[in-house]
């Protein structure tokens, strides 16, 4: 038994090492398998913070902590911030010859591209567009209005598209985990530590609030786990360096054009 078990786990190990997409990819259906099985591990993680009565406007009394409140905004002015850093780099690639070297092409459009393919297209645009699973405070169970809707079923009662599955926040705060990928090799443990420690502080004050079920949060890192070592193959090790290159001299020669008229004349 023991040694079955430990046949596993280098099993496991192995194809995380050598096969490390297909590893996130077959985790995300494995987690997924769990929550659509068993749905009831949702509702039980929710009614561990569920306490009516306590706070006159939340059933979740969690939601009114203010030390918890203001993760929640640090959460997403992180995420914000993060974005607008990119801009400005981009930015001074274009304008700011002398800073252009300085800053990496390759990881520079690996950030860019996991988050526009990560937490942008992928969780905020299609799958908020198209499932619309109520959040945990919203259902019948938990005082709300709506059917409780396990993970992954289409048809949930929230009208919006900015509903319960998967989390947003969470997808977020997972995303800065890929740039372990990019950050010089002496600084790669400590930021693996920060940005995990922060994506499991993002993702679970977001449960405790009765804003998403636990399912919710899990496959959102599975999905941006999947989409980091997706995108990680693809323009970190495979991508040609002239196509790099080729980037990097559009960037100059737009640059260029655009400071062109603001030169001094001979």
């Amino acid at each position: 038994m023991v040694d079955g078990i430990a046949g596993i786990r280098a099993r496991i190990a192995t194809l995380a090492t050598t096969r490390p997409v297909l590893a996130a990819a077959l985790l995300t259906a494995f987690v997924s398998l769990i929550a659509v099985a068993l749905p009831s591990i949702d509702l039980a993680v929710a009614r561990l913070f569920f306490h009516p009565g306590v706070k006159p406007t939340t059933t979740f009394p969690l939601e009114d902590v203010s030390a918890l409140l203001a993760l929640r905004r640090a959460g997403m002015g992180v995420t914000r911030w993060a974005a607008v850093l990119l801009v400005l780099t981009v930015l001074a690639k274009i304008l700011v010859p002398m800073l252009a070297k300085a800053i990496p092409m390759r990881g520079l459009l690996y950030v860019l591209t996991t988050l526009a393919a990560g937490p942008g297209l992928l969780i905020n645009v299609f799958f908020k567009e198209l499932w619309s699973r109520p959040r945990p405070i919203e259902t019948t169970i938990f005082g709300g209005d709506w059917r409780f809707q396990p993970a992954w079923v289409l048809g949930g009662d929230c009208p919006t598209n900015n509903c319960s599955f998967p989390s947003g926040e969470a997808a977020s705060a997972a995303w800065l985990v890929g740039l372990v990928f990019v950050v010089p090799e002496r600084f790669r443990r400590a930021t693996l530590i920060v940005t995990v420690g922060w994506t499991l502080a993002i993702s679970f004050n977001r449960v405790i609030f009765g804003s998403h079920f636990l399912s919710d949060v899990m496959i959102s890192w599975c999905l941006i786990a999947t989409v980091l070592l997706g995108l990680r193959e693809l323009v970190l090790v495979r991508l040609d360096q002239v196509k790099v290159d080729a980037v990097e001299a559009f960037l100059a020669r737009l640059g260029d054009r655009i400071i062109a008229p603001f030169r001094p004349k001979a």
